[in-house]
């Protein structure tokens, strides 16, 4: 008994299969104690084989709490850094505001076997109103494009023009005292295709694209109470006056050039105000001295906008558009448009 207990220690070491068949052998001589030896050489191997196991198994969990806290670190790094990004966005979003629409008026008349008379008729005029302004702590950026083209169909006279204009207001702002900024506004203004004046047979040419084209900016003063109510003054204001050359000789332009320089006192006012429910007034005025042309004659350019909504894609809408300009002509020019509108905001911030 004593030879057979003694090496089952040693039965522990890898490889040693000489002395374990020797073991065997000695065991399988004896009958009384083959089932027994038999059973602890199978134990210590079982022994043997846990120890391995769970040392393999001890070496995998370490490895992989490695690899799980190296993976953790990589997700935390990625984590702040989308967080960042979503806070830059948000800013970036907070302190900018868009709003882009766009309107489509359509009228129609027809006729058939009308004894009162009259003519087969369609109209259409489409618009853009496009805004996007930007204000921090201290500056503000004010942006506002204006663009509308209209034409109407009559039987006995064809194609004619019944709107055209496009426009485009900038102020940039830095705050001083509560509600006033100094200022540095640019304006400029003019037209997508051809006029006619079709009082005169046969029709005039009297206008055409960029001609005339007018463009003024200069330095100011700046009342701001909010997007929707500013007034800017800019004593110092630059202007300029392009025609195409058929058109020299014409809105102030001196015969024989193409453009013509001017420096006055500017006054632009943007007042937008909700008149009742669902009913919106807006008012873009400009008001232009020229200190070295006839200073008294004010230039006056007057827009009122009425918008009734009737529901998120309908609405009527009327605009009463006044300008005076002695270089453009000695009457005062009046358009007013009133119809059904169709509308759709294409940009909102």
């Amino acid at each position: 008994m004593e030879k057979l207990v003694q090496p089952f220690p040693c039965i522990r070491e890898k490889n040693n299969f000489y002395f374990l068949m020797k073991v065997l052998n000695l065991c399988l001589q004896n009958r009384l104690l083959k089932k027994l030896s038999i059973g602890l050489i199978l134990f210590s191997y079982s022994c043997f084989s846990q120890q391995e196991i769970n040392s393999i198994s001890k070496t995998d969990s370490i490895e992989k709490a490695r690899l799980v806290e190296k993976i953790n670190v990589l997700q935390g790094k990625l984590d702040s850094i989308n967080k960042k990004e979503a806070q830059e966005k948000e800013k970036i979003i907070k302190d900018w505001s868009v709003e882009g629409r766009t309107t489509f008026l359509f009228n129609q008349t027809s006729f058939s076997n009308w004894t009162a008379g009259g003519e087969n008729n369609v109209a259409g005029t489409i618009g853009v109103n496009y805004d996007f302004n930007y204000k921090n702590e201290k500056w503000k950026w004010d942006n506002k494009i204006i663009a509308s083209y209209g034409s109407t169909y009559i039987k006995s006279q064809g194609y004619r023009k019944t709107d055209d204009r496009f426009e485009y207001n900038s102020i940039l702002a830095l705050n001083t005292v509560e509600d006033w900024y100094f200022s540095f506004f640019s304006n400029f203004i003019s037209q997508f295709s051809r006029g006619f004046d079709y009082s005169q047979n046969p029709k005039v040419e009297v206008s055409s694209v960029f001609s005339p084209a007018y463009l003024s900016f200069g330095p100011g003063i700046l009342w701001r109470k909010s997007e929707d109510i500013r007034v800017n003054i800019a004593p110092a204001t630059s202007r300029f006056i392009f025609v195409s050359k058929p058109f020299s000789g014409m809105y102030g332009v001196p015969e024989g050039k193409r453009s013509i320089f001017g420096i006055g006192l500017n006054i632009s006012a943007f007042l937008k105000f909700k008149l009742m429910d669902d009913v919106t007034m807006e008012n873009i005025i400009a008001l232009y001295s020229d200190y070295l042309d006839n200073p008294q004659n004010i230039d006056i350019n007057h827009q009122a906008n009425f918008r009734v909504a009737i529901n998120k894609y309908l609405s009527m809408n009327l605009t009463i558009h006044l300008i005076s300009d002695s270089n453009a002509s000695k009457r005062i020019q009046f358009r007013q448009l009133f119809g059904l509108g169709v509308n759709y905001t294409f940009h909102k911030i």
